[in-house]
């Protein structure tokens, strides 16, 4: 059973429930290997989980079949039944979906404001042991549970409404105005099985420690911050291997998020000497505070509730800040100077100011606290600080502070060229002023201070960096301050154009040491890389994407599937005496952002049936919650004008996505009856703080959309379209205009990168499905290469790339429909063919973070 559970947590399926499985599937002793033939029952048990399976598009392979053979029938059992739910789960099939009306879309009203005059004539004049106002029938008003609403029976079908009808909140199940429901809409009863076009592969975990330990390692070696799920895999494998996993833990966690997580699930566990290893800066420690507080490690969204810390991790951190320089820790203290006046309360720095003079002395600064001579924490904190003249100063008996910042920012307006040689001093900071800077000082100077910088700085800020210098003024800006999640706005670009010399000599600089960093790479005999790429951009940070079945960075394009009719689906679970209202919409706009029309609660039909929704559930009580649905009819939507259209999650009782106990979102293609996991072609969380997301934008002219992942802070309650419908169309254009133009650096530079770095043949697929194969020369060097595939000159024509001489030992993919070698590293968007025990999986993030220095100190983004 471990090693199901293990294949599940390689699926991207991180549970404890999954891991407490694990006892059940212990290696095969002697008795069981002298078991030649598996039990009828359990031969007949693996067929029928065989077949459910496949109804799901999973297929197993050989080994993990012939594992799940050896299985008691009631262990069988349980793995099936944790795997399909676990299986389901990634879709969003393992909750029951019941909308509004039961028989949608067919039973949707056609008419919303009459459904709605019906709603409130009922709520103002009916009353108890009177004839029913719609209809006049006696005896046929009855109050539901627990809203307490007048129904009629015979005007309001309880075999449809799945809740009150006029108030829209969940009533008890057994109420009998919920009657059974009939046969629904013509797809479920239907009946049909959907056959699947495509399979994924489940393979088997031979050796679960050491899977879980290169998985735990690979997760603290990346550079790029950590996505959710990425998040719970690190405090998952720690607490499930623990004691074992404290051996896992490298020594250099570069990702500071990564780090926090980490070292909160040792120190809970008692174990401090990572301490002293891990935390170099200040802000290390924050980010160790924020997440034993249950706070986001990314020092996002609310601070966390302040809770008490023992006294020996009070000491360990104090002592670990306490080693810092105090330059750099009084700076990085004022950073976040709010949040450590916060966590001061909790380590009571100045009980330590002995032990710990510096930490002390630092705290003193950041809380303004007053220092009078005489006191003997005074006078040691004075006379600590009378070192360091050129940092602290003492002003109205309080400790104050110059900031690297400061500095910079005096001297960048009187001396520019000065300015360049205090920031070389920061490499990470250098790269990320380079644009501002390239206005201001020679094109040459710049090129080779950030030649000189660029190898100690994170890939991420070397791609940001690239990606910003290539890109003209112009357009509109769009600002994601901490990855979206606050007050997003947007502005028209008015900055002047950069110097065309200073854009071509640091953008050089930028690509050289990117190909210099992939060069020293593992070689590979052979690449494959999809030109296709070209439509998903590099990630930069992931720290705030939503958790995802399909992972897009933001920004990238893809193609709206090729059926006509699209359903977005939106589930959601209260918690525990909260109300929550959210609300699934769709605004549509023209090709000028002008608005078309809209579909949610208050328009049920947009155009009779070009957008249908499936009715406002107003509360979501557990466990059943409640789910939405909008169909959309791609071509419908073009012939009355649209094309953009924007869908939008709500939460119009403002209550953010983090407090739910359960909530998310997607879309399917042509589903076979109200929720098809087979048809799911997105799956996504709403988390964070926000209460307005915007998942993607849709062109349904070019049947292309663009994801957006956005998070927005919305103040007070009812959100819906009408309110948000401008800033709606000023964010979603944004989107389209931000993403859409310019030269950002996208997955197929990346790949092409490694590509000509690495391997000594290339082989691009095209978009129309041909192929060309490129020959590095015997004196061509890595950006010569990648230059002369970019550019299509010098390779010849394959004839198909099932043949045996192209085979690669890395590819870079959007489709797995292409040969690779066994122990390929292989990064695809749709893997589903691919047998995760032959090759090894890349991420988007991994394509960047490999480009990482090794072993320097480095400027992360």
């Amino acid at each position: 059973m471990e090693q199901v559970a293990q294949m599940l947590l390689r699926e991207r399926l991180v549970s404890p429930e999954l891991l407490a499985f694990c006892p059940a599937l212990e290696p095969a002793g002697p008795s069981q290997e002298a078991r030649a033939v598996p039990h009828p029952s359990t031969a007949d048990g693996v067929l029928a989980l065989e077949a459910d399976l496949l109804r799901l598009g999973y297929v197993l392979s050989a080994p993990l079949r012939n594992r799940l053979c050896e299985l008691s029938p009631a262990d069988l059992a349980h793995v099936g039944r944790a795997l399909i739910h676990g299986l389901l789960a990634r879709v969003g099939g393992h909750v029951e979906h019941v909308p509004l009306f039961r028989g949608f879309p067919d039973t949707v009203p056609a008419d919303t404001l009459e459904f709605y005059v019906r709603r409130v004539f009922t709520v103002l004049l009916q009353r108890p042991e009177q004839p029913c106002v719609l209809c006049g029938k006696v005896a046929t008003v009855r109050p539901v549970s627990p809203c307490a609403h007048l129904v009629c029976r015979a005007c309001w079908d309880g075999s449809d409404f799945s809740a009150c009808p006029i108030c829209h909140g969940r009533i008890d199940p057994a109420d009998p105005f919920l009657k059974p429901a009939g046969a629904g809409s013509a797809e479920a009863a239907s009946g049909t099985v959907r056959v699947p076009d495509r399979f994924t592969l489940l393979g088997l975990c031979d050796d679960p420690d050491a899977w879980a330990r290169d998985t735990l390692t690979a997760l603290l070696s990346r550079r790029g911050a950590p996505r959710a799920e990425d998040r719970t895999a690190i405090t998952t494998l720690i607490g499930c291997f623990w004691p074992r996993s404290a051996e896992w833990l490298p020594d250099r966690i570069p990702a500071r998020e990564s780090r926090a997580i980490a070292l909160a699930a040792v120190v809970q566990r008692g174990w401090f000497e990572p301490l002293a290893r891990h935390i170099d800066s200040a802000t290390d420690a924050l980010r160790l505070l924020w997440t034993l507080m249950g706070g986001d490690p990314g020092l996002r969204g609310r601070p966390p509730r302040r809770t008490g810390i023992p006294r020996p991790i009070r000491r360990a951190i104090l002592a670990a800040l306490d080693r810092l320089s105090l330059p750099y820790l009084v700076e990085d203290l004022l950073r976040y100077g709010e949040a450590w006046k916060r966590m001061a309360e909790v380590l009571h720095p100045h009980e330590f100011h002995r032990r710990y003079p510096d930490a002390a002395l630092a705290f003193a600064v950041v809380r303004g606290t007053p220092l009078e001579r005489g006191t003997p924490m005074a006078d040691a904190l004075l006379a600590r600080a009378a070192a360091y003249p050129e940092v602290l100063y003492l002003k109205g008996g309080r400790l104050r502070a110059r900031t690297f910042a400061g500095r910079v920012e005096a001297v960048l307006r009187s001396d520019p060229a000065q300015a360049l040689a205090l920031l070389a001093r920061r490499p990470g900071e250098l790269l990320r002023r380079t644009a501002d800077l390239a206005r201001r000082v020679p094109a040459a100077a710049l090129a080779d201070a950030v030649r000189a910088a660029a190898p100690r700085v994170s890939p991420a800020v070397l791609i940001a960096t690239l990606g910003r210098m290539r890109t003209p003024p112009g357009g509109t800006r769009m600002f994601l301050p901490r990855g979206g999640a606050a007050r997003l706005w947007v502005e028209p670009d008015t900055r002047a154009a950069l110097p065309g010399a200073a854009v071509a000599a640091v953008s050089v600089a930028l690509a050289e040491e990117l190909l210099r960093r992939a060069s020293a790479l593992a070689p590979v005999e052979r690449a494959l890389i999809d030109e296709e790429l070209a439509d998903l951009l590099a990630p930069i940070a992931e720290r705030s994407a939503a958790t995802s079945l399909v992972r897009l960075p933001r920004g990238s394009v893809r193609r709206i599937p090729h059926g006509n009719r699209i359903r977005l689906f939106l589930h959601w679970v209260q918690p525990e005496g909260v109300q929550v209202d959210l609300d699934l919409s769709v605004a549509l706009f023209d090709d000028r952002w002008r608005f078309i029309g809209l579909c949610d609660y208050t328009n049920l039909r947009l155009a009779r049936s070009a957008a249908v929704h499936s009715g406002d559930l107003t509360s979501a009580p557990g466990p059943l919650g409640a789910s939405e649905f909008v169909d959309l009819d791609v071509p419908a939507l073009r012939t009355i004008g649209g094309r953009y259209a924007v869908p939008v999650v709500f939460s119009y009782t403002g209550v953010p996505f983090d407090l739910l106990d359960r909530g998310f979102a997607g879309f399917m293609e042509t589903p076979k009856g109200l929720f098809d996991p087979l048809a799911v072609r997105q799956r996504f969380d709403l988390t964070g703080s926000a209460k307005i997301y915007v998942p993607f934008v849709a062109d349904v002219r070019s049947r292309t959309l663009r994801w957006a992942d956005l998070t927005v802070t919305a103040f007070g309650r009812f959100h819906n379209v009408a309110r948000h419908g401008e800033r709606l169309a000023r964010i979603a254009s944004a989107v389209e205009e931000a993403f859409g133009r310019g030269a950002h650096v996208t997955l197929w530079e990346v790949a092409r990168w490694h590509a000509a770095a690495r391997a000594k043949e290339v082989v691009v697929r095209h978009r129309d499905g041909t192929a060309t194969r490129y020959v590095r020369g015997p004196h061509e060097d890595a950006a010569a290469f990648a230059v002369r595939i970019g550019n299509r000159s010098g390779g010849e024509d394959v004839r198909s790339l099932d043949e045996g001489d192209c085979v690669a030992d890395f590819a870079a993919l959007l489709r797995d429909d292409a040969p690779v070698a066994d122990g390929a590293e292989v990064y695809a968007l749709h893997p589903e063919r691919l047998d995760p025990a032959k090759v090894r999986f890349l991420d988007a993030l991994d394509l960047v973070s490999r480009l990482a220095p090794a072993g320097a100190s480095v400027a992360s983004a």
